[in-house]
């Protein structure tokens, strides 16, 4: 008897596989007409791809109640959501994102994923679009899909920045929002150095050729990726998971390699570029919208010890900041992909703001671009 219950607790306390996320999710594209960009530019057709997972449910006034937006980082996409150590922490029943209750959408930020881009053909014609672009992209997707606000937006790294910039633009249009590594204020000091350093990398390779090559820069690439992995870097971690030399020459070796044929030269180009006028800090006060903001210690892109995470959130009408203290598990500036280290506090934030998301809409609606 107490072998059968010892396998029986065995049995149900052995973590179920993953579900398949990328089964599920529903992948689109829409086409926005004359996108006009910040530089002055207009794209005729702008291709716009997204994910869906989940099903809309709406109000007793028809409008979609539950929709949750999630914002990818520099260099990403939507689908960097679906990877087990995000989604199944959050989207599975009785997690924070249940799918059953929340309809989510997944967007390729404009230069990202399925969406336009310079490697589409333009290369360096194609207009030099910024973090306001992007949101105005988002705004266009979300109002051809019918959703007038959403329940909750999160966004890690760039997305934390777009959060910021949807906070002081359109904040009657967020129930919540969950940023997470990153500051909202200008893209100065080291972090404009190290993105200034990788686009400058690729530029000198002679292969670039001003953005024609028929072919990738490798050796400029491969200065800009390698730029990428150590600003990402987690030092705690890096430090007790490769604690040889041997072993930390070949973690660092396989990551790059791994990563350069994911990246298109120019893309990368763009990407680092978009946040040149990046800088909300004026509009502070403007965002009243529910805030949890989660920002990690171990995050070299935006030091802890700037202090101007605390001065900022203090300035925020309705906001929680979370500062993620560093160990040896948590994971630098990517700390924000693996939910179990905040997971706790999305679902706070969804119970405390869980009256409010059933506020009415605007009365006057901005037009897709």
């Amino acid at each position: 008897m107490r072998l059968l219950s010892a396998l029986f607790a065995l049995f149900f306390t052995v973590p179920a596989a993953g579900a398949d996320y990328a089964g599920q999710a529903k992948e689109d594209t829409i086409i926005l007409r004359d996108f006009r960009f910040s530089d002055g530019k207009v794209l005729s057709e702008l291709k716009f791809r997204y994910l869906t997972l989940g099903t809309p449910q709406r109000d007793r006034a028809g409008r979609i109640s539950n929709a949750v937006m999630l914002l990818h980082g520099t260099g990403g996409s939507g689908k960097q959501f679906l990877q087990p150590q995000f989604a199944d922490e959050l989207f599975g029943p009785g997690q924070p994102l249940d799918l059953r209750r929340y309809y989510l959408i997944l967007p390729d930020n404009i230069g990202h994923g399925g969406s336009a881009k310079p490697s589409d053909g333009l290369r360096m014609r194609f207009p030099a679009y910024n973090y306001a672009d992007m949101v105005e992209a988002q705004r266009g997707l979300l109002e051809r899909l019918g959703v007038g606000r959403l329940r909750l937006l999160i966004g890690t790294s760039m997305g934390c920045m777009h959060g910021f910039v949807w906070g002081a633009r359109y904040p009657e249009r967020l129930g919540a929002m969950m940023p997470m590594a990153c500051l909202p204020v200008r893209i100065a000091g080291h972090n404009r150095m190290w993105r200034k350093a990788a686009i400058e990398g690729i530029k000198a390779d002679p292969a670039w050729q001003g953005g024609e090559y028929r072919t990738q820069p490798v050796q400029g690439l491969r200065t800009a990726v390698s730029l990428l992995q150590v600003a990402g870097f987690a030092p705690l971690y890096l430090q007790k998971a490769y604690g040889t030399p041997e072993a930390a020459d070949t973690y660092i070796t396989e990551r790059v390699a791994k990563d350069l044929p994911t990246r298109d030269a120019n893309d990368l180009i763009y990407q680092l570029a978009a946040s040149y006028d990046y800088d909300p800090s004026a509009a502070l006060e403007r965002i009243r919208v529910p805030t949890t903001w989660v920002n990690s210690s171990d995050d070299f892109i935006n030091p802890w010890d700037y202090g101007i995470a605390e001065k900022a959130a203090a300035r925020l009408p309705d906001a929680r900041y979370v500062l993620i203290k560093a160990t040896d598990e948590t994971r630098g500036h990517s700390t924000h992909t693996w939910a179990r280290f905040w997971k706790n506090e999305l679902a706070a934030l969804l119970r405390r703001t869980e009256t409010s998301s059933a506020a009415a809409l605007p009365r006057r609606r901005g037009s897709a671009r």
